[in-house]
């Protein structure tokens, strides 16, 4: 209340209450946290760098209260806690590994955790609810109460095994796919969605197709050539042993992928630091 009115004898009358314990209140929160919230001029007083980090985390609720009382630790002590971050298992292997090994490396005293969920809306979800810092999601506009930043855009391929006819062929458009014995995304998920809804259920009614849970188990499903994989071009995803072939696959947007946050201003360095290091490895590669 003190930050949006800049006047503590306003505060005071808004909560019945005197000058005096609304000064105290505020000294007592500057105490705790050990920095200054206010800085006092002559007709007022206006909220420090620490004071709007808090408003903002208060303004989210008691969830964002409490990272924003852990971000004024961190200003204070100059020392990084841990970075808690939600993402699925593929991502983790094959567009994290480099950055998670230089970042352990250049601050080892700070540690990761992560929480492998099966979709981008169940980490959205972890996100809100204050479970993780950050969370690597599939870029949709249906993302609501949280900041994006996307990273990298997908393209989409087709793995076959080898010895499938299809190897022979150096692209495929997206209706080609109808002759496909097709290896679908994850049921749920917005990669999920955002092919079906390019390829229609008439374009995939004339074949069975197959759900992976994930776009390793795909991959191995292709390999073992039960089934043809649409799945995204992600870095390192297919080893260099010609288990299986990519054919690019036109016709089909790129998935988008990036971070998410509650909000960026109120992350720790430590946070922010971790996800410019995974930015930088995933936009390089």
């Amino acid at each position: 209340m003190v930050c949006e009115a800049r006047n503590l004898s306003a505060v005071a009358r808004e909560m019945n209450c005197s000058q005096s314990a609304v000064s105290q209140h505020v000294r007592r929160l500057e105490k705790e946290v050990g920095l200054p919230l206010m800085e006092r001029q002559p007709r007022g007083v206006v909220p420090t760098e620490a004071g709007r980090i808090l408003q903002r985390a208060a303004s989210d609720g008691l969830t964002a209260l409490g990272e924003g009382l852990r971000t004024l630790e961190e200003l204070r002590t100059g020392r990084g806690g841990g970075v808690v971050i939600a993402t699925g298992a593929t991502t983790i292997r094959h567009l994290m590994g480099a950055a998670i090994e230089e970042y352990s490396r250049q601050y080892p005293d700070v540690g990761l955790e992560f929480h492998t969920e099966r979709s981008s809306h169940r980490c959205i979800d972890a996100l809100r609810s204050g479970a993780v810092d950050l969370a690597w999601v599939t870029v949709t506009s249906d993302a609501q109460g949280v900041e994006l930043r996307p990273v990298k855009s997908l393209e989409w391929v087709l793995a076959v095994h080898p010895g499938d006819p299809l190897a022979a062929e150096s692209t495929l458009g997206a209706a080609d796919l109808a002759r496909t014995r097709l290896i679908r995304p994850p049921a749920g998920t917005s990669s999920g969605r955002q092919v079906e809804d390019v390829l229609g259920a008439v374009a995939l009614s004339s074949r069975a197709t197959t759900r992976a849970t994930d776009w390793d188990t795909a991959l191995l499903l292709a390999e073992l050539g039960l089934g043809h994989a649409l799945i995204p071009a992600m870095p390192g995803l297919v080893s260099p042993s010609g288990a299986v072939r990519l054919i690019p696959v036109a016709g089909i947007p790129p998935l988008e992928v990036g971070w998410a946050a509650r909000q960026w201003s109120a992350l720790s360095p430590a946070a922010r630091e971790f996800a410019a290091s995974v930015t930088r490895h995933v936009a390089g590669g």
